[in-house]
């Protein structure tokens, strides 16, 4: 009877083997998952990126019609000998406007004269002006210069206008359609780089409209960020974590700086308008600003990634330092603050990408302005790459959109490049003990 029950009663050992089959088997279910995890967030990245490409790449291209202009200075209202003032006050828009004519003469209705001028930029004069008064020689001749069509006849070059559609459903009619036809039969239609889309600041005309402007506010808002944040949260690291006494003061502040890290950015964008703009009386929309605001929302990163760098240099390095008659000053900066600067400097750069990319905090200090000129300087109103493409998604005109793309392309080649730099510094420089 005894015997019979001890053959009946499962061994250990089969016991153990259904219990690593079991574990083997959540083993596989638990990779699988994070393989799928994988695949998803890789299909929503290609997703992503591959709607932004799609929208944003012919911004990069632009249509430009050729026209072949004599400039008559009685029709320019130019004397004999103008001087420079006379050559910026011409009448060049009325030129452009008169060579129009000239190519078709068909048209004599003034509503169809005002169709017909719609298919040239209104930037047609201003580019005919810079290039008179770079070189006055050329009035009384007859040059042929390629001027920006109009944002709509771009849209209809590049596909977004469907020709098929009723007239009533299309912003360009059927007659403007024609001369455009006219125009590329001549060869007088070219599709070429756009090189005002970097070039350029902002403007009302889409086909005008450029990043330069927010290119230049980017950079000396970084600027202003870098000079601030770095000396600064690298000498924090450095005092709390190999001067400051381990107490509860330090507890505190440590704790504080890893709960700012997480605060979101538009808070900061709220301290900065009310202690520099309020309270500073600095000047509104100017980088000095967004870099004081950046450097606030930028520091708990950069002061946690210098500590970690810090606590990566093995406390030999400080012994031997100190038992050969090295000063604790002496200490850090011949031996562990060299050590530690590669993954300092990796933490600042990634620091400075995503401060590249905010725009929350820089809205709430006034750098949403509409900004034509260039800014020269950390004081000139200016405004960034974000809030430009922030400013242009809100904007109902279709050629718009294409900028918008395109601006977030330009945008994400920066990140994509300042964390590339990181990856090498962090490779190239870093000591692995």
């Amino acid at each position: 009877m005894g015997a019979e029950t001890n053959s009946t009663r499962p061994r250990t050992i089969d016991i153990v083997n259904a219990g690593m089959a079991k574990r083997h088997a959540a083993e596989w279910r638990f990779r699988l998952y994070g393989k799928l995890a994988i695949a998803a967030a890789m299909l929503f990245l290609i997703f992503m990126f591959s709607s932004i490409i799609y929208k944003g790449h012919s911004a990069f291209v632009q249509t430009f019609i050729g026209l072949d202009i004599t400039l008559n200075p009685e029709k320019l209202g130019l004397g004999n000998h103008p001087d420079k003032k006379a050559l910026a006050a011409a009448n060049y828009s009325g030129l452009v406007k008169s060579t129009l004519r000239d190519m078709f003469p068909d048209v004599t209705k003034r509503k169809d004269k005002r169709k017909l001028y719609k298919i040239v930029s209104t930037g047609a004069s201003y580019q005919l002006a810079d290039l008179v008064k770079s070189n006055p020689d050329l009035i009384g001749t007859q040059i042929k210069i390629w001027v920006p069509a109009d944002d709509e006849i771009d849209m209809l070059m590049k596909g977004y206008i469907d020709r098929d559609l009723p007239e009533s459903d299309r912003r360009v009619n059927d007659q403007q359609i024609a001369w455009i036809d006219e125009l590329a039969s001549q060869n007088r239609l070219e599709n070429r780089f756009n090189v005002g889309f970097f070039t350029n600041g902002d403007s009302r005309d889409a086909e005008l409209a450029g990043i330069l402007a927010a290119l230049s506010g980017s950079f000396f808002t970084l600027i202003v960020t870098l000079l601030l944040a770095f000396p600064l949260a690298v000498a924090t690291a450095i005092y709390l974590e190999e001067f400051a006494p381990k107490n509860r003061w330090t507890d505190l502040i440590e704790v504080n700086i890893n709960n700012l890290a997480a605060v979101p950015s538009i808070v900061f964008g709220l301290l900065g308008l009310a202690l520099f703009i309020n309270w500073f009386q600095f000047p509104r929309s100017a980088p000095l600003v967004g870099g004081l605001v950046l450097t606030l929302m930028t520091l708990p990163t950069i002061i946690i990634s210098s500590r970690a760098a810090l606590k990566m240099v093995p406390n030999a390095i400080r012994d031997a330092a100190l038992a050969i008659g090295a000063s604790k000053i002496q200490m850090i900066r011949h031996h562990v603050l060299p050590l530690a600067l590669p993954g300092m400097l990796t933490g600042t750069i990634i620091g400075m990408a995503q401060a590249l990319g905010e725009s929350a905090p820089l809205l709430m200090i006034g750098m949403v302005a509409f900004i034509v000129d260039v800014p020269t300087s950390v004081v000139d109103p200016s405004t960034v790459l974000p809030v430009q493409i922030f400013l242009w998604a809100d904007s109902p005109e279709r050629a718009f959109v294409e900028k918008t793309s395109g601006a977030i392309m330009v945008l994400l080649m920066f990140l994509v490049a300042m964390n590339t730099i990181a990856v090498i510094v962090r490779k190239k420089l870093e000591r692995r003990w």
